[in-house]
């Protein structure tokens, strides 16, 4: 048998164990500072991601390590309280791995979140960003043989975040009153933060946001035939015209990412609560 494969067998097989016959219905990616959703979920059950064999330890800033599985609008969701990058070390089979193993638990969707820089001039600090379209500057998880029995060798990616759970979360934020953005998110390698001549180089090639995540988690989903949603919030203003004593700051991006995770929550929940 493939390894990949026994590696997420073995995962679901332990998972199976805590969480019993649950299957959850939509699947939950929290990045920096956003882990406080899993707050919203009621009955949880919690799951270090340490206790989970073969399954790699989150080690960035922001990130709690846990999966929590419970229910959130009415529905039934596991969430990744923290996520895996490829700037921690990870090849890309285990920075996507939560995703294939959420898939064989049961998941019909999966939404994404992350911290990113606003490279659009438009946004400002706090904005959320609902993702429509990515690039790519990340190394594909799906190199290597493939795994027929997730998807196929050569998946379409026309439309990776789903247009109707988009034009959905338009309606409900327009409903709530919550103002949104809509962009484009480009994901690098990190982990240092990029030069103004790569973001003034990025907005030139049509990003809006840009980060260090997300779009693997997104091409496995889509290879596994998972309907995605994405949403950005912007932590800091990724420009090219910075002050003479101006520097990018870790706790910066946790904190205007705690900010604005009420907002978040409100419109995740209720955009679950409408599938």
């Amino acid at each position: 048998m493939d390894e990949r494969i026994e590696r997420i067998d073995k995962a679901v097989e332990f998972l199976r164990t805590r969480i019993g016959d649950f299957e959850p219905e939509v699947g939950i990616v929290l990045g920096s500072g956003l882990g406080k959703l899993a707050d919203s979920i009621t009955d949880p059950v919690t799951v270090p991601y340490r206790e989970i064999p073969g399954f790699p330890v989150s080690t960035a800033v922001g990130h709690k390590g846990n999966f929590i599985a419970g229910r959130l609008g009415g529905k039934t969701v596991i969430a990744m309280q923290g996520r895996f990058h490829y700037y921690e070390g990870y090849p890309m089979e285990l920075v996507v791995l939560p995703v294939r193993v959420m898939k064989r638990l049961g998941i019909k969707y999966l939404f994404v979140s992350n911290a990113a820089g606003g490279v659009n001039f438009d946004f400002k600090i706090g904005d959320l960003m609902i993702i429509r379209d990515h690039i790519n500057l990340l190394p594909n998880p799906l190199v290597g043989k493939n795994l027929d029995e997730f998807g196929p060798r050569f998946p379409d990616m026309t439309r990776p975040y789903d247009p109707s759970l988009i034009k959905a979360a338009e309606n409900i934020a327009s409903e709530l009153g919550i103002q949104v953005r809509k962009g484009v998110y480009l994901a690098g390698t990190g982990p240092s933060y990029e030069t103004p001549s790569e973001y003034r180089y990025f907005r030139m090639i049509g990003a809006d946001a840009v980060g260090m995540s997300t779009i693997p988690e997104v091409i496995a989903a889509r290879h596994a035939s998972v309907p995605v949603f994405g949403m950005s919030v912007i932590t800091n203003e990724a420009h090219d015209d910075y002050a003479e004593d101006y520097e990018n700051n870790g706790d910066d991006v946790v904190a205007a990412a705690d900010a604005a995770a009420d907002r978040m929550s409100l419109l995740f929940g209720k955009l679950i609560e409408s599938l």
